[in-house]
């Protein structure tokens, strides 16, 4: 389970203080399917780099397992193992090739290139592009990239995938087939889904949908049936 308890986030000082996030606490029960949703300035990214250890809050925890990722761990190497992140931008190196840039997080680990071979090409297959593995990344459209970006976020089975606007640069079918995806992946391997989205549509797939307003959660709401 991944909580955060009582998190508050403040940037600046004194007149210059700005509450990003307010006393925010949340669990995200393993297996499940989330949304976090709200407009620009509601608190999102901030919520979701602290969730990761990506950024620090000013007050209050996050915990795995129970434990502490900034204090009872190190938090690079426990989010290079638990966590997979799918970004808007997919943050791919345009000139190598499709296997070693699924690879990466597994080579940043110190991991064999015999290994990460293995694993990337495993991950290739579960989005379907095996077929692509020695191409350049450039050479890709973008949902093919995007579906590169996803095998490298799965490459070392995370606990939680977390997918920061995953539709936002593509057209609606091929955002259509990675939402698909996306759900398809998170049922089948019983992965924690985060998405942090502007997308209501995208949003309502998901089991529960967080709506975060000025720093605040503003609703939480959770339904039985998976669409």
């Amino acid at each position: 389970m991944l909580e955060v308890v009582n998190v508050k986030k403040i940037y600046g000082k004194k007149d210059k203080a700005f509450n990003a996030l307010s006393d925010i606490t949340l669990s995200f029960e393993k297996g499940t399917s989330n949304a976090i949703v709200g407009k620009s300035g509601s608190g999102k990214s901030t919520l979701l780099h602290i969730l990761i250890g990506l950024d620090h809050p000013t007050n209050g925890s996050v915990l795995y397992n129970g434990k502490n990722i900034l204090r009872d761990m190190n938090t690079d190497s426990w989010r290079g193992k638990n966590v997979g992140i799918v970004f808007q931008q997919f943050f791919l190196q345009p000139n190598d090739s499709v296997l070693d840039n699924v690879g990466l997080p597994l080579k940043l680990q110190g991991i064999s290139k015999k290994i990460r071979n293995i694993k990337a090409a495993e991950a290739l297959k579960k989005v379907g592009l095996e077929d692509r593995m020695k191409s350049k990344a450039n050479d890709l459209s973008g949902g093919q990239k995007q579906r590169v970006a996803i095998a490298r976020a799965l490459v070392d089975n995370p606990s939680i995938l977390i997918a920061d606007e995953p539709t936002g640069n593509l057209d609606t079918e091929n955002g259509d087939a990675i939402e698909q995806l996306l759900f398809d992946l998170q049922k089948k391997l019983r992965t924690t889904l985060v998405i942090v989205t502007h997308d209501s549509d995208l949003a309502k797939r998901c089991e529960r949908v967080i709506y975060l307003k000025d720093g605040k959660i503003e609703k939480d709401t959770k339904k039985e049936n998976k669409s």
